[in-house]
């Protein structure tokens, strides 16, 4: 069997570096940083502010460090005297030093209950980092590690669509794919929902003929068709089950059905859904 194709996966340092770009702006931090965690190591490669190059392609190691020890917790640590600190180990205190920073938080970004990234945010004062500027920080390490969490998931029921290309899935798997990306296309911003719903689309043959059903009608009868209750489909999609009930009704009208089953079987032979 030809092993799967790599998927084309946006870099995560892009999405770490974004982050940190935003909080500069929003919270006008002097110095950022970051990179992505990799087993029990955190390289730095991500940086706003910094006026040496001493930190670049710095491996952070779990309990080193005020980043390690952040890896380990699992949580944001800060320091407001670095060279003077005594909580944490001293073991990158050159690279840091050499920037003059003082204050410094780090943020692990934690998908799953593992980190998959640290932030940085560091004052060349002696000022305490908190209030609005730490809400700021942790706030992005949260919206970093969803979507993390969005692209492990979209990247998972692709490689489910190129086993079952493949032979090695089975059709519910695929139809699995389809309403769990489009589970997931509800729940996002727009431009992300726009990709899953594109992606969700490719497992759909061109469709036969037109119907005339809506996106959220085909993201209900997708849900149906996995065997979920009207109840567990609006909960998927974050829809109150009268609005389910609506959209099954409109979708069976259109489709010329009588029941629900019918209405998934017809939309299947039309190449709606998978």
């Amino acid at each position: 069997m030809a092993p799967l194709s790599p998927l084309l996966r946006p870099r995560d340092t892009d999405a770490v570096r974004a982050e940190l770009r935003w909080v500069a702006a929003e919270a006008g931090v002097p110095v950022l940083f970051g990179g992505e965690v990799d087993g029990d190591a955190c390289l730095l490669s991500e940086f706003v502010g910094t006026r040496t190059g001493m930190l670049r392609g710095l491996v952070v190691r779990a309990s080193s460090g005020l980043g390690g020890a952040s890896m380990v917790a699992g949580r944001p640590l800060a320091v407001a005297d670095y060279r003077n600190a005594s909580t944490i180990t001293h073991d990158y205190d050159a690279p840091v030093l050499s920037e003059g920073i003082r204050s410094v938080l780090a943020v692990p970004v934690v998908v799953d209950g593992l980190p998959r990234a640290v932030l940085y945010g560091a004052y060349r004062s002696g000022a305490p980092f908190a209030g609005r500027a730490a809400d700021l920080m942790v706030g992005s390490a949260h919206r970093l590690a969803e979507e993390m969490r969005i692209r492990d998931e979209v990247d998972r029921r692709l490689r489910l669509r190129e086993a079952q290309q493949t032979g090695a899935a089975n059709p519910e798997a695929v139809r699995e794919v389809y309403a769990g990306l489009r589970t997931l296309a509800s729940r996002v911003d727009a431009d992300t929902g726009a990709e899953l719903n594109r992606l969700a689309d490719l497992l759909s043959a061109p469709v036969d003929e037109d119907l005339g059903l809506t996106p959220r009608e085909l993201d209900v009868l997708s849900q149906i068709a996995l065997g979920c209750t009207n109840a567990e489909a609006a909960q998927r999609l974050s829809l109150k089950p009268e609005t389910v009930k609506s959209y099954l009704r409109s979708a069976a009208s259109k489709l010329g059905t009588h029941s629900r089953h019918e209405a998934v079987s017809k939309a299947r032979r039309a190449r709606l859904i998978p």
